[in-house]
């Protein structure tokens, strides 16, 4: 089991649209792994001491795997690690497939991939506890949307009801892009501040959703 002081997180903000990319260093080994390919691959490479161990994607929207083959070119030995959904996407790389429940050993860091459709089909989290980086499934203040194809609320209810919110409270989220009033949150706190978890059913997050999108405000 990880302890918090078994690793560190360097949080990186650019990309397209305020996106987080984060690299996660197993202090025993050394061992690293970067979350997302969301920023240019020279803002990266400075906090990088060998060649990471893989590159996990969290859903294969453009802005996440935007410097994806700056990566690649570059750490030629790095697992691309992502849904099988994605795979056709990825021909070209080292890429090793990461179903649900699945354990992805990093030094002697354990991370355990959830699926989470919803905000897009090939969606995944993933736990080193007591984090989770939750990609655009799950923000500070609110969820993701379920605005393009690919998108659909049922999921995003079933993967935010039924799979994140079951977590322990002080589990900490790591998103996407920084949308929130901070960069990361626990699951307990975000509750507290955000409609949009603290649905009864189905129905009433379909109604919270529906009221968030007409009254958002642009880039949250």
């Amino acid at each position: 089991m990880n302890n918090i002081t078994d690793f560190s997180i360097k949080t990186l903000l650019g990309g397209y649209d305020k996106n987080f990319g984060y690299i996660v260093t197993c202090n025993r080994t050394g061992a690293q792994v970067v979350i997302d390919a969301a920023i240019d691959f020279e803002q990266v490479s400075k906090f990088i001491f060998k060649e990471p161990i893989a590159i996990l994607i969290t859903h294969s929207h453009k802005d996440h795997i935007r410097f994806l083959d700056q990566y690649a070119e570059n750490y030629k030995n790095s697992f691309i690690i992502g849904h099988s959904i994605s795979s056709e996407k990825f021909l070209n790389t080292n890429y090793k497939i990461a179903n649900h429940n699945e354990i992805i050993k990093i030094g002697e860091l354990q991370f355990t991939s959830f699926h989470t459709p919803g905000h897009y089909i090939d969606s995944i989290c993933y736990q080193l506890k007591p984090v989770l980086f939750t990609g655009d499934t799950l923000f500070v203040g609110r969820t993701g949307r379920v605005i393009n194809s690919g998108s659909n609320l049922e999921d995003l209810f079933d993967s935010i009801y039924n799979k994140i919110l079951k977590l322990p409270g002080n589990t900490r989220i790591y998103p996407g892009h920084d949308y929130g009033e901070t960069k990361s949150i626990t699951l307990s706190d975000n509750i507290k501040i955000s409609e949009l978890l603290k649905a009864k059913d189905f129905e009433d997050f379909s109604k919270k959703m529906e009221y968030y999108e007409k009254n958002r405000i642009p880039n949250f």
